[in-house]
């Protein structure tokens, strides 16, 4: 189909310096959980990012000096020259496809941890590791800042020789450079500390010696926090954030803009934030420069996007998170198939695979981090060599996944629902308090599934072992979910207990009379229990929500959703118990233990909530396996999880329906010959 005219301003290009991006289309720095460690890995993402259409793909953080270290986590670097090659691999995938590289050259200051290097950290001042470890990052003198001028020098060097076009001054999320603009983070009394301008001295001169470095041939883009989120003790878009842009505003190529605080305020899930959420501390921006500026703001929807442009917000739609669950964002764009893109639910799951230290992972894209360990690409697939069937049981996530993809390797398939309505357990989870974009798993694979002819769909059509045998599909493939547990079995509680009044998610959602005082117990960690504390209060119930964690909904901190969290549910008048085990139900009542001490308390209780882990939904599979019919368990129905793994798991099928099991790459030295 021909592009949308309305869209057109979309692919206009923009020239940043002396360089010239095709489009409007900006992936902003991400994480991805390869780091320098696994090159080729991240060369593969961004190539396909680029693939897709992204005018600029930018990399993760890129440490400049092993001052700056931040394992566990994968982060690239640029310390000296054989850091060259493996980086190129990166520029020469983006440039593959016609769009720009760019690179964020990174120093942490006191957020950088130091394990693997084990040097002293640098701050501004004398400070607390900010990581939460037993050390101290000692000051800065004026020898460190002169030899941290030479690094960032260096390494913008270094990346242009690797073949990068914008070269970034990274002055945002509490970094090292921020650490020196913001009054909280530098109490020096010294030419780079004190006002305004003494503490902005060091960005000044960064910008001025990257642009001498390298700004003949390579943009210089600078990432500035404008609002700090901590009130007039910190930066903020209206004060000192505005000044900042003021005295800088035509020293960069570019600037990006975001929010600091921690990580979470810039990347906060659809839980908390709307489409565009930051476009009130950064809209100021674009009217105190003639420069070109990006953002971010989960963007999804093109006509926001235009309208961003069109209002003079922005220049470029800036992508991390949407970029991610669809690389091919722009493409589709472009060629009139708005229909198609994958849209961002910003779940975070993203976020916690790399705060956990691992690969990047998706909730609406399975081969995310996948394209060059398994070879997986988010448009196309190989077909499969025979005419077969496949009869998939079951339309939650999984279902949906594998009746898609399986459908796209042109199979005739047929998607069997034993309810009214496909979902599965998003029809429950997307009611619940601002969960509401996580129907886009559904609404999106339902979308593409109306495009195949070769897949049939039929809710309402509950089948047996006998049914399945009578069907007589080549493949059959049981996606028939999981079931809360009742029994209070969870991460702190191995051994079963009795609760013959408890009720469990699944019976609240089905509409379970909620009574008296509201205890929900919390041994699962996610969002489930969180999530349920805050809408039986919003509906008028005295909630006590238990916990064997120290925080409500332990597990968020990944998503960068816990603090959050624990803010709203104190605002709803939820009264939070953590540190406590639940021993068993009496009338009226439910006792506690320490899960320290073992000291006992009880609390009155009209109906206690069990959110202790799942069951898979597996008995028509024992079924099968009675009556010889050989059948494969995806998603739940094989082993309980988040939606991105139960995606992960329908797809995996899908892609190796005929194909060898085999390991995925990995990442190793050269060989030597002996």
């Amino acid at each position: 189909m021909p592009r949308d005219p309305r869209y057109d301003i979309l692919f206009e290009p923009v020239r940043i310096g002396p360089v010239t991006a095709p489009n409007r289309f900006y992936q902003t720095p991400h994480a991805t959980g390869f780091g320098w460690q696994r090159p080729q890995s991240g060369a593969a993402l961004r190539g396909v990012k680029a693939e897709g259409g992204w005018g600029v793909v930018c990399t993760e953080y890129c440490s400049i000096h092993p001052t700056s270290d931040d394992s566990p986590y994968a982060f690239l670097t640029l310390w000296d020259d054989d850091d060259i090659a493996p980086l190129a691999l990166t520029a020469d995938a983006i440039h593959a496809h016609g769009s720009l590289a760019g690179i964020e050259l990174w120093h942490g200051g006191a957020h950088a941890s130091n394990r693997m290097t084990r040097v002293p950290g640098i701050a501004p001042d004398a400070q607390p590791a900010l990581y939460h470890l037993p050390t101290t990052a000692r000051a800065m003198d004026k020898a460190d800042i002169r030899a941290f001028r030479g690094w960032q020098r260096d390494a913008a060097v270094r990346a242009k020789r690797a073949g990068f076009d914008l070269v970034y001054v990274y002055a945002g999320h509490d970094y090292l450079p921020f650490q020196f603009l913001s009054r909280r983070t530098n109490a020096r009394c010294d030419a780079y500390g004190g006002s305004l301008e003494n503490r902005v001295r060091l960005l000044r001169e960064m910008i001025e010696d990257t642009r001498e470095a390298v700004g003949d041939t390579c943009a210089v883009a600078v990432r500035l926090a404008v609002d700090e989120l901590h009130g007039p003790e910190g930066i903020t878009s209206e004060g000192e954030g505005r000044e900042i842009i003021e005295m800088l505003a035509e020293l960069p190529d570019l600037w990006d803009v975001n929010v600091a605080g921690a990580l979470g305020n810039d990347s906060r899930s659809a839980r908390f934030s709307a489409e565009g959420f930051q476009e009130e501390n950064v809209a100021f921006v674009k009217s105190l420069t003639t420069k070109p500026v990006v953002s971010v703001g989960r963007f999804t929807s093109p006509d926001r996007m235009v309208s961003q442009i069109r209002r003079g917000v922005q220049d470029f739609i800036g992508a991390a998170r949407p970029s991610i669950a669809d690389p091919f964002l722009p493409a589709k764009i472009r060629e009139g198939r708005e229909d198609e893109i994958r849209e961002c639910i910003g779940c975070n799951i993203c976020r916690a695979a790399n705060n956990e230290g691992v690969g990047l992972r998706c909730t609406q894209n399975p081969t995310m981090g996948e394209e060059w360990r398994r070879g997986w690409h988010p448009e196309r697939i190989a077909v499969h060599p025979r005419r077969e069937t496949a009869l998939v049981i079951g339309g939650g996530p999984a279902g949906l996944e594998a009746a898609l993809t399986v459908g796209r390797r042109g199979l005739e398939v047929t998607l069997a629902e034993a309810g009214d309505a496909f979902g599965g357990r998003l029809l429950r989870e997307a009611a619940l308090p601002g969960l509401a974009t996580w129907m886009r798993v559904r609404d999106w694979r339902l979308t593409m599934l109306d495009k195949l002819p070769n897949v049939q769909l039929y809710p309402g059509s509950r089948m047996g072992a006998a049914e399945v045998a009578e069907f007589g599909a080549d493949h059959v493939v049981l996606a028939t979910g999981s079931r809360w547990r009742r029994d209070g079995v969870g991460v702190y509680a191995i051994r079963h207990g009795v609760f013959p009044e408890a009720l469990t998610p699944d019976d609240v959602f089905a509409g379970a009379r909620v009574t008296g005082s509201v205890v929900i117990y919390d041994d699962e960690h996610y969002f489930m229990a969180g999530a349920l504390a805050e809408r039986l209060a919003k509906q008028g119930h005295a909630v006590r929500y238990v916990t064997t964690a120290a925080l409500a909904s332990s597990w968020t901190v990944l998503t960068n959703e816990q603090d959050f969290l624990q803010a709203r549910l104190i605002e709803a008048g939820v009264e939070i118990i953590p540190l406590k085990s639940l021993t068993s139900q009496g009338k009226g009542e439910v006792a506690l233990s320490c899960v320290y001490t073992g000291r006992e308390e009880r609390l009155p209780c009209g109906t206690l909530i069990l959110a202790t882990g799942r069951l898979p939904e597996d008995s028509l599979w024992h079924d099968l396996v009675t009556a010889g019919i050989s059948a494969t368990r995806i998603g739940d129905c094989l082993a309980p999880s988040s939606i991105a793994d139960a995606v992960h798991s329908a797809h995996r099928f899908a892609r190796l329906l005929g194909e060898p099991d085999l390991p995925p790459r990995r990442e190793r030295a050269p060989e030597r010959s002996l």
